[in-house]
C-alpha cells in the first residue's frame, strides 16, 4: 500500500504544481510541521513558518561546519529534518562550512576551539559531502543540492565584506546572542564573534542564489540563524524564516551521540557496523519513544502501532531500530553480517555450522568484541593444552584446563572437548585461520593464526 502512494505522489510532483502537490499531500497526509511537532522534533519557528510550508514549495537549507573527519549520528538529526522536508516536497540544501570551518562556532562551547589546518578542513569537506550524497541523494530524479560557502568568499576582500555585511549589523544586537552571552565571562576571540555574521551572509547569498527562503539547524543555532534573517532584512528588506529542533540529549541527561568510546560516527572505519548496531540495542530503555521518532523513516501510524505492541519489550523495541539504522546507513549486508555475530555472541542455540558460515570480516568484528590472540604456528598438528595456555592464556595453567574439560565447560568451535589431551589441526580453522574458544557460557576468545 505504501508503495502505491509512493508512485501515485511521485506521479503527481511530475504532473502539477509545487502548490497543487502540496494540497494533495495535506489531504492525504500530515503537513511538514505537523509531522515534526508529532515527532518531537520542533523546538522554536519564526512567525509565518507554518503558513509558508503549507502554500508554496520552499527551499530550506542547514549548514554543517567540517570540523570532525566523518558525520556523527549527532548530525543525523540534522540529516533527518532534511529528509522530511523533502518527503513533504520541498527542497533541501545542504551548506557545508568551507568558510565557516575556518572560523570556529562558538555555539555550545565554553571556551574557544582549536582551530583546524585547510587540509583537514578540505578533506573533512570532500568526506562529509560524500556523506550526505550517501544518505540524502538516493533519488536521481530529485538529487541532493551540496552548496560550499567558501565560494561566497574566496573572491571577497575583508573591506567589502565589512561594508557589505558587517554594516547592517550593530554590536549590540551581537551581543545579546546567547552563544556570545555565554562566552563573556571566558572570554570570546573577534573570530568567534564575527562567526554569527558569516552564517548570516551565507543565508543572505543561498537566498539571492538560489531562493532559500528557511534555515533550519539545532536549537542551539538560533541565535547565528535569526542573524541571517535579520540580515536579509536590513540588506534589502527580505523575508526569510528559522526553524529549529531541541538539541537531543538521552535520559541520563548526557550528550546524545556518543558512547563510553566516544564519538559514534557514520564512517564503518571510525565506528564499525556492529558498535554502531550496538549502540542502539544499549540504548536506555527510556530514550526509544523518542529515538523511534526522531529516527524511523516509517510512517505514524507503523511507529504507533510498535509503541503500542512492544511498550512491555523494549528488548524487541530496540531491536528493530536498531537494523532500520545499520541497514540505512551501512546496508543490508552489514546488517546481515551483524545478526550472525550478534548470534554467536548472545544466542545459546549457535551451533558449528552456523559458525563455519562465518566470514573473515565477520571474524574481525568478533575480534573486537572478545579477548583476541594471535598465535604463530606452521605445524599442521598443536596440542591443546599448549595453545590454550602457553600460546594463548587462555588458561593461567594446564591443570585449569583440565578442570574445565572435566565440567563440560570447554568448547572449541562450538564443539564439547571431552579430553584434556586434544590436539588441534589446521582443519579445525574456520575462515582459515580462526578458532573459536568457550570456557563456560560467557568466556569467549577468539585465536587468529598468522601463518
Amino acid at each position: 500500500m505504501r508503495s502505491c502512494r509512493k508512485n501515485f505522489f511521485n506521479f503527481i510532483d511530475f504532473a502539477f504544481s509545487p502548490l497543487i502537490c502540496l494540497i494533495l499531500r495535506k489531504i492525504n497526509f500530515m503537513s511538514f510541521i505537523e509531522e515534526l511537532k508529532w515527532r518531537g522534533m520542533l523546538h522554536d519557528c519564526t512567525p509565518g513558518v507554518e503558513e509558508l510550508l503549507s502554500t508554496q514549495k520552499v527551499t530550506g537549507y542547514i549548514g554543517f561546519d567540517p570540523t570532525a573527519p566523518s558525520l556523527t549520528i549527532g548530525n543525523y538529526v540534522q540529516i533527518m529534518l532534511l529528509t522530511f522536508l523533502k518527503k513533504h516536497g520541498h527542497t533541501p540544501i545542504v551548506l557545508m562550512g568551507g568558510a565557516t570551518g575556518r572560523i570556529g562556532d562558538p555555539s555550545g562551547k565554553n571556551e574557544e576551539r582549536q582551530l583546524k589546518t585547510y587540509e583537514e578542513l578540505d578533506f573533512n569537506l570532500a568526506h562529509q559531502s560524500n556523506q550526505m550524497l550517501q544518505f540524502l541523494g538516493s533519488d536521481p530524479a530529485n538529487p541532493i543540492q551540496i552548496v560550499n560557502n567558501y565560494d561566497f568568499y574566496k573572491e571577497m576582500p575583508v573591506l567589502e565584506f565589512l561594508r557589505v555585511v558587517g554594516k547592517h549589523l550593530t554590536v549590540n544586537y551581537m551581543l545579546s546572542k546567547d552563544s556570545v552571552q555565554n562566552r563573556l565571562e571566558q572570554g570570546i576571540s573577534f573570530t568567534e564573534f564575527s562567526y554569527q555574521l558569516l552564517q548570516g551572509y551565507d543565508f543572505y547569498c543561498l537566498k539571492e542564489k538560489y531562493n532559500v527562503l528557511l534555515q533550519m539547524g539545532g536549537s542551539d543555532q538560533w541565535g547565528n540563524i535569526t542573524s541571517g534573517t535579520e540580515l536579509i532584512r536590513r540588506i534589502n528588506g527580505g523575508k526569510a524564516y528559522a526553524l529549529t529542533t531541541p538539541l537531543l540529549t538521552k535520559a541520563d541527561g548526557t550528550k546524545f551521540g556518543k558512547s563510553d568510546k566516544g564519538n559514534i560516527w557514520l564512517d564503518a572505519k571510525l565506528t564499525t557496523p556492529y558498535q554502531f548496531y550496538q549502540f542502539w540495542i544499549n540504548a536506555d530503555d527510556r530514550d526509544m519513544p523518542k529515538f523511534y521518532r526522531y529516527f524511523s523513516l516509517k510512517e505514524k501510524e507503523e511507529i504507533e502501532s510498535i509503541e503500542t505492541t512492544y511498550q512491555d519489550d523494549p528488548k524487541t523495541l530496540k531491536r528493530i531500530l536498531a537494523e532500520e539504522l545499520t541497514s540505512r546507513i551501512h546496508g543490508e549486508a552489514s546488517l546481515a553480517g551483524i545478526q550472525q555475530v550478534s548470534a554467536l555472541l548472545f544466542d545459546p542455540k549457535f551451533d558449528a555450522a552456523q559458525l563455519g558460515t562465518l566470514s573473515p570480516a565477520q571474524f574481525d568484528i568478533i575480534g573486537e568484541e572478545i579477548p583476541k590472540f594471535h598465535v604463530t604456528d606452521d605445524n599442521n598438528e598443536m596440542p591443546m593444552d599448549g595453545l590454550l595456555t602457553e600460546k594463548s592464556n587462555i588458561f593461567p595453567s594446564k591443570s585449569e584446563l583440565r578442570r574445565a574439560v572435566q565440567s563440560n565447560a570447554l568448547s572449541i568451535n562450538k564443539i564439547k572437548i571431552t579430553a584434556h589431551d586434544h590436539n588441534i589441526t589446521k582443519n579445525d580453522f574456520v575462515a582459515g585461520k580462526y578458532i573459536l574458544v568457550e570456557n563456560g557460557k560467557k568466556n569467549k576468545y577468539l585465536l587468529v593464526f598468522n601463518q
